[in-house]
């Protein structure tokens, strides 16, 4: 497919939501999901292969889509974890051992976008996202930290008991 017919088929994508106030509405398939509209932050331009479409601020746009899915009532699917992993910056396979599961199930998982996730993994994502998009960021540490448990060898931990319990020993005495 051309360049020219792409930009075109993208543009063909917003409607007008009242012919009186010329008030249109863009559908932002590019997000990945199916139900997600602007009613601003979005300019139509003229380019060398017709209509083009800028939008504003495409970074605080995914955060307000991402935190959006997270606060529904409803089931995350398999389109919305795939768009709230690639917000994360996460691979497919670092996704699924994070949450437990098989890198071969989480792509049927976002295979099969219309289809909710369980109940634990449906949590545990929205967790993660609420995490990832939070000023404080402990639990994105954690999680990190967890990732690399795999990549290294495991530690020998020695402990002795104190007055108060058990203690870890400093490795090093």
């Amino acid at each position: 497919m051309s360049g020219r017919n792409r930009v075109e088929r993208k543009v063909t994508r917003y409607h007008r939501l009242s012919e009186q106030a010329k008030t249109i509405m863009y559908h932002y398939t590019e997000s990945g999901l199916d139900n997600v509209y602007l009613t601003d932050g979005f300019t139509i331009h003229e380019t060398p292969y017709g209509e083009g479409i800028s939008i504003k601020n495409t970074d605080a746009l995914h955060k307000a889509i991402g935190r959006f899915i997270i606060k529904s009532q409803n089931p995350v699917t398999g389109a919305e974890l795939r768009f709230l992993r690639l917000e994360m910056g996460l691979g497919q396979k670092k996704l699924a051992d994070l949450i437990g599961t098989t890198e071969q199930t989480l792509r049927l998982w976002e295979k099969h976008r219309k289809k909710p996730l369980s109940g634990p993994a449906d949590r545990l994502m929205r967790a993660l996202y609420a995490e990832y998009v939070s000023v404080d960021g402990s639990v994105r540490r954690m999680v990190d930290r967890l990732a690399q448990i795999e990549e290294t060898e495991p530690t020998r931990v020695q402990l002795c008991t104190t007055r108060t319990g058990w203690k870890v020993e400093d490795a090093t005495s």
